[in-house]
């Protein structure tokens, strides 16, 4: 199997979820894409191959002026989950064609909100593999 760091480079993690996506979620959500307080990318992790996992973050990046920890950063793997403008689901089966037949991504789950710093919260996102 090739090395997943040479499939998941910063290049196409910004591809497979491109920045406006944040302003596209804050429009939707509330009419006004500069209402968001934070900026969404999304990092991979790693692969543990004794759990056929990949793991990546979706990284909750404050916004200059904006209060990371005063919002309800911590509901949103529930959200995001089933939200059609994040599109985890659609995500996953970018991630998916990605591969090439390297893994074939069964089920996905996110995880419980953590929080770094005041300015910088992390959603976990675990795909199992095969």
């Amino acid at each position: 199997m090739a090395d997943l760091n040479e499939f998941f480079t910063d290049d196409a993690l910004q591809k497979l979820f491109p920045a406006g996506r944040a302003n596209d979620f804050f429009d939707a959500l509330f009419g006004d894409a500069s209402e968001g307080a934070y900026d969404i990318s999304l990092k991979f992790s790693g692969y543990q191959p004794e759990m056929k996992e990949l793991h990546f973050q979706l990284h909750l990046t404050q916004r200059p002026g904006k209060c990371l920890a005063c919002n309800l950063t911590y509901g949103l793997p529930e959200v995001f989950s089933r939200h059609p403008v994040i599109n985890i689901k659609g995500l996953v089966a970018e991630i998916n064609k990605l591969l090439d037949g390297q893994l074939n991504c069964k089920q996905w789950s996110l995880i419980n909100t953590r929080s770094v710093s005041s300015a910088l919260h992390i959603i976990p996102l675990v795909i199992q593999v095969e």
